[in-house]
């Protein structure tokens, strides 16, 4: 038996798309997917722009998955075993998810369930930009202000380099979890749509 083969020469296209392309001024349709402004992450699986052949082709071309990252960023990102040194939240025991409420401190379950609700919602900047809980935690874990700028995280992130990482620590591997942790935190806010 002889199965069809597929004749499109484009890899990811959605050819019976609807979707205008994104690009400023066209009017053709988008038919390929591009990262839009906010990515993945515990929140979901993030934006999209859709774009016509020429656009995402010029998208593509100008694409810099490495932007703002120091060189030892790039080597770390690169690496083989690169994300596979920490648990995800699907293998960790507690699925990412933090402890019961304490059920004694409220007359009302629903009070409870509201308070921690009320907790993981997204706070906001003084310039009205919302901000996840997962970028509050690294907000927090980083000792940043949420009003911080680009440049006070650039600054922060290589003051807590120095400070943990064993070639400039005089060799002392204690802080490797936390290093990892300052890392994280710093590639997520980087790319965060906060600091756009």
């Amino acid at each position: 038996m002889c199965h069809p083969v597929n004749h499109d020469r484009f890899h990811g296209r959605i050819r019976d798309s609807r979707r205008d392309c994104d690009w400023a001024g066209c009017e053709e349709r988008g038919e390929f997917r591009a990262p839009g402004g906010r990515s993945s992450g515990f929140d979901g699986p993030g934006d999209y722009r859709w774009f016509c052949l020429d656009h995402v082709r010029e998208f593509n071309a100008a694409y810099d998955a490495f932007k703002g990252m120091t060189t030892e960023e790039i080597w770390a990102a690169q690496s083989p075993v690169s994300g596979w040194e920490r648990e995800t939240r699907a293998f960790n025991p507690t699925a990412g998810i933090d402890a019961a409420p304490r059920w004694a401190d409220y007359a009302d379950p629903l009070e409870a369930i509201s308070a921690r609700a009320r907790a993981r919602k997204p706070a906001e900047r003084k310039d009205g930009r919302s901000i996840s809980p997962d970028e509050r935690r690294a907000f927090d874990l980083l000792g940043l202000k949420l009003d911080s700028d680009l440049r006070a995280l650039r600054s922060r992130y290589s003051e807590l380099v120095r400070r943990y990482h064993p070639d400039r620590n005089g060799g002392d591997r204690s802080f490797e979890t936390r290093l990892q942790g300052v890392v994280e935190a710093y590639q997520l806010l980087r790319k965060s749509p906060v600091f756009v």
